[in-house]
């Protein structure tokens, strides 16, 4: 199968960027299956219904989120309706939606994706991510059930992102990092099988402070006081993420790329 992840879409720059730019790759990469981090999408800030629409209009065939997963209220509601729109499975046991689900790719493949929030150096405590992903893999054993099993891993620490892809070797075709929206050069297939990169990056404008208009981060960072909201930085965007061919009869990983495509920084992809 070929698999494309794409990391933190990032306000009106990313959404522009994905709406004119997922489709060419879909065709011209022959993709299976595509799933797009959007929960920095609407105001960068979380995501909207209409905006994960436009996200699943343009090529998605699932759309993660992550800690900012209900700050658009009209989520709550929307995620009960629209399947393919996942939150993280160890966010509050009350919230709505699902954390993993299986999804049908061409000729029929399964492919499982799921989505765990990490905890170092994270704002608020989330349940243990590592036992939240255990029984999600042994239910939907790579190479049997599911034909595909794609993990993002939401978080803020490179090596609580590296911890799960280990953990998760050879139980997963992809774990890929996301939530620091700088993409990391350590692409790899790790030992058992399963294709790794610590943070995908953002789909957003890289002439910015992590995709928000620079004066206002640059002003608390020297001054120490804030004046203003942040605001997504509104250029060209970069589509950052990765790109995975897996075995059909294993799921394991064959090849990995990291995807940049538009926008300011250096071109890469398969």
């Amino acid at each position: 199968m070929r698999l494309l992840f794409l990391g933190d879409v990032m306000g009106r720059a990313g959404r522009a960027a994905i709406r004119e730019c997922l489709p060419r790759l879909r065709e011209d990469w022959r993709l299976d299956f595509v799933v797009v981090n959007g929960e920095n999408a609407s105001g960068g800030m979380g995501l909207t219904g209409a905006h994960a629409k436009l996200i699943l209009d343009a090529g998605a065939d699932c759309v993660t989120l992550g800690d900012h997963a209900f700050d658009q209220k009209d989520m709550l509601q929307f995620i009960e309706t629209e399947p393919r729109v996942i939150r993280p499975l160890n966010f509050a046991k009350a919230a709505p939606g699902k954390g993993a689900r299986l999804f049908e790719a061409k000729g029929g493949r399964k492919v499982l994706v799921a989505q765990a929030l990490g905890r170092v150096f994270m704002n608020r405590p989330f349940d243990d991510p590592f036992s939240a992903i255990e029984p999600v893999l042994k239910s939907y054993p790579l190479g049997g059930q599911a034909s595909a099993v794609i993990v993002d891993m939401h978080c803020e620490a490179t090596s609580e992102k590296m911890a799960m892809g280990h953990f998760c070797d050879g139980r997963a075709s992809l774990v890929v990092g996301t939530h620091t929206h700088v993409p990391t050069a350590d692409a790899q297939i790790l030992p058992g099988g399963t294709a790794y990169q610590s943070d995908a990056g953002m789909c957003g404008d890289y002439n910015s402070v992590i995709g928000m208009d620079k004066a206002e981060p640059m002003r608390r960072f020297v001054a120490g006081m804030p004046k203003a909201r942040f605001t997504p930085a509104l250029a060209e965007a970069t589509l950052s993420g990765v790109y995975v061919e897996t075995d059909d009869a294993t799921g394991k990983a064959q090849k990995i790329c990291m995807v940049r495509q538009g926008g300011r920084l250096q071109q890469a992809g398969p």
